[in-house]
């Protein structure tokens, strides 16, 4: 299904873009940011196809995943979360100087991208990610030119799958729920979607913990956003 398609073959006039797992393959760099922390306090390295696993729901309960050594975590204790605290301190650290080093655009994003701004869309990232990582990542891969608003994991109080970082972003864009799509590729993006009346777009390909997105309800799934066009 076309983009267009969804709002009766006109072309959506504001698009919000989750940024990890939908536009960019940030894993590698998340992976190895995590592996070095748990190397520093002396742990074994994840591997990058765990964290794949994990990734999804912001960098703190990333690190809680990590430090469980699985996606069901609990902490037990004060001493837990002074241990959380101090992962999750290493990381930021790490992560500054690994953010996007090996992380890679996927095939069909910069087309869509591109299209989508030739037709007058207006465009942001709505992200789980701490916002101090978005814009030298977005940078980094040439992508900064097609957003004009970024909102990160901590630039509200709450974070997907809580809709209020999409409403912020659809009314600083001025947008409207019929004329804003969220696109994104996990249970959150289709929730918090959902939970603002806009539809939703699905991608196949990013971090959903392994579950396939066919059941999560999106308006539309797709292999690539090149098949959005």
């Amino acid at each position: 299904m076309s983009l267009a398609g969804l709002f009766n073959d006109r072309w959506p006039g504001v698009a919000l873009f989750d940024l990890d797992g939908t536009l960019v393959d940030s894993a590698p760099d998340l992976a190895a940011a995590v592996d070095r922390t748990l190397e520093q306090l002396g742990r074994k390295p994840a591997g990058i196809e765990q964290v794949r696993q994990w990734v999804g729901h912001g960098s703190p309960i990333l690190m809680r995943r990590a430090l469980a050594g699985r996606a069901d975590w609990e902490p037990a204790n004060a001493a837990d979360d002074a241990l959380f605290n101090d992962a999750l301190t290493l990381f930021f650290n790490n992560y500054r100087q690994l953010n996007g080093l090996h992380a890679a655009v996927y095939p069909g994003v910069e087309l869509c991208l591109e299209t989508l701004r030739e037709r007058g869309c207006r465009m942001a990232i709505v992200t789980n990610k701490p916002e101090q990582f978005v814009a030298p990542l977005l940078k980094q891969l040439g992508l900064e030119r097609y957003f004009s608003l970024v909102v990160g994991g901590d630039t509200l109080s709450t974070k997907k799958p809580d809709p209020a970082p999409l409403l912020h972003a659809m009314e600083t864009l001025q947008g409207s729920r019929g004329t804003t799509v969220m696109i994104g590729d996990s249970a959150a993006d289709v929730s918090a979607a959902q939970a603002a009346g806009i539809p939703c777009v699905a991608v196949t390909y990013g971090y959903n913990f392994g579950r396939s997105v066919q059941a999560l309800g999106a308006d539309a799934v797709v292999d690539s956003l090149s098949e959005l066009l």
